[in-house]
């Protein structure tokens, strides 16, 4: 059954179990879903802004162009989740686990991502303009079309990852780690000539 603009506004939902449940335009502003479990689950163009979703539990659930505004996110895992064009703005992302997601078309612009673990996930188009991505372990992620810049990516892993020359050139990638195909893409994107 689909919920269609539902107002869940400073609902107390914590603890509870969700699965293959299915909301539309639904506001979940400053809902406390603390210990939250979905399976299953579908929220296309909810608002989570305020919500505290810390210590949530999210397994193959979507989240399509929802909002999340200065949500509380710590600790929360997410397991083969979409967060398909989905925006983030002033979140809080410290203890996050993302295995497995795709966070295409996502803005995260200005987020701040210090030392998560971001390997394998899938980042196509996303907006990571000005992002925090200081030590973040994005090995094997991809970023193809992702915009990144002036992103700080200090200390972060990006061995195995798909960045296309853009992002190379935008990206302020001093100290981050990289491979060998990586490393010959970045002196191409900046004009050298690689024989």
């Amino acid at each position: 059954m689909l919920e269609t603009g539902e107002d869940y506004r400073e609902a107390v939902l914590s603890g509870q179990w969700w699965e293959k449940r299915r909301f539309a335009g639904c506001d979940f502003t400053g809902a406390d879903l603390r210990d939250l479990r979905t399976r299953g689950c579908t929220f296309d163009e909810c608002d989570f802004s305020r919500a505290d979703l810390a210590g949530s539990r999210h397994d193959a659930s979507a989240f399509r162009s929802c909002v999340f505004d200065r949500t509380m996110l710590g600790k929360s895992r997410w397991t083969a989740c979409s967060l398909l064009g989905s925006s983030f703005v002033d979140c809080g992302f410290a203890g996050v686990a993302l295995t497995e997601c795709d966070l295409s078309l996502a803005s995260l612009a200005k987020a701040r991502l210090r030392k998560l673990g971001l390997a394998g996930l899938r980042l196509r188009e996303a907006n990571l303009n000005e992002a925090d991505l200081t030590e973040a372990d994005l090995r094997g992620a991809d970023l193809t079309g992702a915009r990144l810049l002036a992103a700080r990516l200090s200390g972060a892993d990006l061995r195995g990852a798909d960045l296309d020359a853009n992002a190379l050139v935008q990206a302020d990638l001093a100290g981050a780690y990289v491979d060998q195909p990586t490393a010959i893409a970045y002196a191409a994107a900046h004009g050298l000539i690689v024989r």
